[in-house]
């Protein structure tokens, strides 16, 4: 299903939503399309637009401060763009850097992405114990690069220089 791109009146990105949530967001004019897709179309009885990948809601939204962003497996794949932190070939799984069996935590600074004969040959051992040095290392990516780095995953050359900009950051 294709995400979409939700902006503030003030042009600050807020979240993602499904395209059928922004189609709607658009047909109640709470929002209007920044950006849509070259090709494709959402086609009804009395509605004709394009499918929207960046909306704009016409009013401002007040949203609290986050200070991080919520970790996840598919959050650590993301951040680290599906390639192994050991190898560098695809990574399919998420390795603990210091194991779970060793206190290690479900967390942005103790987690990198892996590819399963890398996390397997690691097992249940720290990088330094098992031989395999990190090509990088984790990182804490703040709320915002997070979400933009999550809607940039392989649609890069589609999204606006601002916002490829932004994820990139």
């Amino acid at each position: 299903m294709r995400e979409t791109l939700v902006l503030n009146a003030s042009f600050e990105p807020l979240s993602t939503v499904t395209m059928n949530r922004a189609i709607v967001l658009v047909l109640q004019n709470k929002a209007v399309v920044e950006q849509a897709h070259p090709a494709l179309r959402v086609r009804g009885a009395l509605v004709d637009l394009p499918v929207p990948r960046v909306i704009r809601l016409c009013r401002y939204v007040r949203v609290p401060f986050r200070r991080r962003a919520p970790w996840s497996r598919r959050g650590v794949l993301v951040r680290d763009q599906h390639r192994c932190a050991y190898c560098g070939r695809r990574a399919t799984t998420v390795d603990h850097v210091v194991p779970r069996s060793q206190g290690g935590a479900d967390s942005w600074l103790n987690t990198v992405a892996s590819c399963s004969q890398d996390n397997h040959r690691k097992a249940d051992r720290t990088p330094e114990q098992a031989g395999m040095p990190l090509l990088r290392g984790p990182f804490e990516p703040t709320p915002a690069d997070a979400m933009l780095l999550a809607l940039a995953q392989g649609e890069r050359e589609a999204l606006p220089g601002w916002l490829t900009a932004a994820a990139a950051a």
